[in-house]
């Protein structure tokens, strides 16, 4: 199945809450692919609490030259949080926070909060100095280094 997933484009699709986070995707496939059915994943994540994670990171998001996104961001934006490296695919979920009225453009370095889900092993790896890659499904679209641990507002 990995084979067929590398040429196909996965997007969020719908997510919801019964004991676990359970997230949905659509899967589209290529335009190699003549095959014109989605197929869905399913991902089952662990609950550790209901309090949300808030952290302050500073986001380096990738220039559209170096494969970046092509347009800024804004308020509300959810990308998927990979802790692991390239070929990791234990994605987390979070919202980076951009203040109301404000662009995040490509090439851009701004210190903003990130709020996430908080689901089983990610705690533990939210530590001061710690690096991951942002990614808009497969490709990486930002890295992030975490400055400090924020309350809860």
């Amino acid at each position: 199945m990995a084979g067929e997933l590398a040429n196909s484009v996965i997007r969020p699709y719908e997510s919801s809450y019964v004991d676990s986070y359970r997230l949905i995707y659509r899967v589209r496939p290529s335009k190699a692919d003549r095959c014109q059915e989605y197929s869905t994943l399913v991902d089952e994540l662990r609950s550790a609490g209901d309090q949300l994670i808030r952290v302050l990171a500073r986001v380096q998001v990738l220039a559209t030259a170096d494969g970046g996104r092509s347009g800024p961001f804004t308020a509300r934006y959810r990308p998927n949080h990979n802790f692991g490296g390239a070929e990791d695919r234990e994605f987390f979920m979070g919202q980076v926070e951009v203040p109301e009225g404000e662009w995040v453009y490509p090439g851009e370095t701004r210190e903003l909060a990130i709020t996430f889900v908080n689901v089983a092993g990610l705690r533990e790896l939210l530590t001061p100095g710690r690096r991951w890659r942002i990614q808009e499904g497969w490709r990486l679209v930002a890295t992030a280094e975490l400055l400090s641990l924020l309350p809860m507002s």
